[in-house]
């Protein structure tokens, strides 16, 4: 059922709850609905009226209510379909006259392809490549200082991109022992240097036991940049960092040389052994300038996984320092003469 309207609202409370309707004379529509009660009030008596024909509105909405009335009548028809398509049909003709537009625009020439490319990121060279650009790169480097410098430059190695920063190396460069490792983690890779994390701390250990610290021994990595979630490097990676880390043991120019894990002994020792094999063994290793003795030995981070194989770790350490008290007496000895 509904009710028409016509000029004047009402807002009816208590039966009505706080409806607001439009009443007037109240008749039988031609469909057979129920519409218009009589005129209602004005806004201006809508609050605490009790005049007669107050009353009798609030009555006459009560019989609207149990009548069953929930409908607004209009006066006249209204068509809701007609307005959604009017609202449509300007946005049909534009969307319809689009494709006409961009007919009637000219077609824009191709870009050169010079023009096309500019501004873009080189893709990484190819591995041979980077292998080469490291070896003249490295070469370019009288000093550890400018060797470290032109690694910061280096775009040859993808792991640069990843890392916070360049792990080049820490103690003394002076050192007559060096010790190089696979790469960097995490912990070093936020200090940007190595052996600072759980294994750096065994490590210093490790050289305690023997009358090492850092200032008296020089640590390095394999690959100076730390590899994401702390993977294994890949060997196209080891392979292009490796010249500058030939370079480095050139330019340090230790006497002994300790490689700390399996990737670091089989990649400067050239070994297809595992580490278990290789480890203890001393093998020559030619710097460039001159041979010095390398020792192969159980990482600190697969120390800390496997403490038991410490003892073999032990046994390479005491090797170490008999090689050193072994060189320093054959300095002593040679400085005498």
């Amino acid at each position: 059922m509904g009710f028409s309207k016509r000029a004047h609202s009402l807002r009816a409370r208590g039966d009505c709850n706080n409806e607001r309707l439009l009443v007037y004379p109240f008749y039988w529509s031609p469909t057979g609905g129920i519409v218009a009660p009589v005129v209602g009030l004005g806004r201006h008596q809508e609050h605490g009226l009790t005049t007669p024909r107050h009353q009798a509105a609030r009555e006459l909405l009560a019989f609207y209510r149990e009548a069953g009335v929930d409908v607004l009548l209009e006066e006249t028809p209204t068509d809701r379909f007609a307005g959604d398509d009017a609202t449509a049909a300007p946005a049909m003709r534009a969307k319809d006259a689009a494709p006409r537009a961009e007919e009637r625009t000219p077609a824009r020439p191709f870009p050169p392809r010079e023009r096309e490319l500019k501004g873009r990121i080189a893709p990484p060279p190819s591995p041979e490549a980077a292998v080469l650009a490291a070896r003249e790169a490295a070469k370019r480097a009288a000093t550890l200082e400018e060797l470290r410098a032109i690694l910061e430059r280096f775009e040859g190695c993808a792991l640069r991109t990843t890392a916070t920063q360049l792990v080049f190396a820490d103690g003394n460069p002076r050192a007559r022992v060096m010790f190089v490792g696979e790469a960097p983690g995490r912990d070093e890779d936020v200090e940007g240097l190595p052996f600072v994390g759980r294994s750096g701390k065994l490590l210093d250990r490790m050289m305690a036991a023997i009358g090492l610290d850092r200032s008296s021994a020089y640590i390095a990595n394999i690959v100076p940049w730390r590899p994401p979630g702390n993977r294994t490097p890949t060997p196209q990676e080891s392979a292009i960092c490796l010249p500058f880390t030939l370079r480095q043991i050139e330019l340090a120019d230790p006497d002994i040389l300790v490689c700390l894990g399996n990737p670091s002994t089989q990649t400067l020792l050239n070994s297809k052994e595992g580490i278990i094999k290789t480890r203890g063994r001393w093998f020559p290793f030619h710097t460039g300038t001159r041979e010095i003795r390398a020792i192969a030995t159980l990482h600190p981070a697969y120390l800390l996984r496997q403490p038991l194989q410490k003892r073999l770790a032990w046994r390479d350490f005491r090797a170490i320092k008999k090689a050193l008290a072994a060189n320093r007496s054959a300095t002593s000895d040679g400085s005498a003469a």
